[in-house]
């Protein structure tokens, strides 16, 4: 799905007719969010964004795992797998699986750290814990009130914020935000850019906390593209946004650049 570019504008005409939609929508999303969950038995992480589209969650989720690993836990990942056809539950398999099967992000993720696609998360909570998960970690899933959190964090693009503030779809918001601000324990606001300041201020004011983080390119890699031509392109997440190295070292002219933009999860074929 490619966001229509209205989501991140002033209030239109079209962000004004879709408001009757968007206060169904948003009356069952509160509504939902609302039921309790499961109890996993073993702590729960869940890595969320407040709006549709990528914010940054799969680089935070992989740096918790890290994290984790590094104090002695058995991080699991639990993702539904979106864009792939397996409902699961099913452990990630990259000699047997491809993204079409299990979506590109959990099959990127699986090489790093264990990782569940189920469409059921109960079921998958069940599979983690049979491999000896200590520590179920959550790729999205914040509004899904299916299995119990015992911390939610939400991560939010410094640029982009919340769009036009509206709830889907008339504009970006997966559901009410004030229900969304009473479940958030803390933000990481990725970039430097304002447009969260004011969500930030919220969730300090609820008594959550507010980290900062920066998508970094890897040196290594950007040395090799010293002087060179490329096209920079992504089909996850917001991919019409400029890469981190095109943000940073191609904006110091070391490295010269156009880039695409295909819509996210897009498949490129194989040439």
């Amino acid at each position: 799905m490619r966001e229509p570019a209205f989501w991140h504008r002033p209030s239109s005409w079209k962000s004004r007719s879709l408001r009757p939609l968007a206060a169904l929508y948003g009356a069952i999303a509160a509504r939902r969010l609302r039921r309790n969950g499961f109890d996993a038995g073993i702590p729960v992480f869940c890595v969320g964004n407040y709006t549709l589209g990528g914010a940054g969650k799969t680089p935070a989720v992989l740096a918790l795992a890290g994290h984790l690993r590094e104090l002695g836990e058995t991080p699991f990942v639990l993702s539904r797998g979106y864009g792939g056809k397996l409902r699961g539950p099913v452990m990630v398999d990259s000699t047997r699986h491809d993204a079409g099967a299990v979506g590109d992000e959990p099959l990127m993720m699986s090489a790093h750290v264990g990782v569940v696609v189920a469409s059921d998360r109960v079921d998958g909570v069940a599979l983690a814990r049979s491999q000896r998960a200590s520590v179920i970690l959550m790729d999205d899933g914040f509004q899904n009130p299916t299995v119990a959190k015992d911390t939610s964090l939400v991560v939010i693009d410094s640029d982009r914020g919340l769009g036009n503030g509206e709830v889907f779809p008339a504009g970006p918001l997966r559901a009410p935000l004030l229900p969304q601000l009473e479940r958030t324990d803390a933000l990481v606001v990725v970039g430097v850019g304002i447009a969260s300041k004011a969500i930030a201020e919220k969730v300090v004011a609820g008594g959550g906390q507010v980290f900062s983080a920066w998508l970094k390119p890897d040196a290594a890699s950007l040395a090799q593209l010293e002087g060179k031509r490329i096209l920079a392109f992504a089909g996850i997440g917001v991919s019409h946004r400029p890469p981190a190295g095109r943000r940073s070292n191609i904006s110091a002219h070391r490295v010269g650049s156009a880039h695409r933009s295909p819509r996210s999860a897009h498949r490129f074929p194989a040439r």
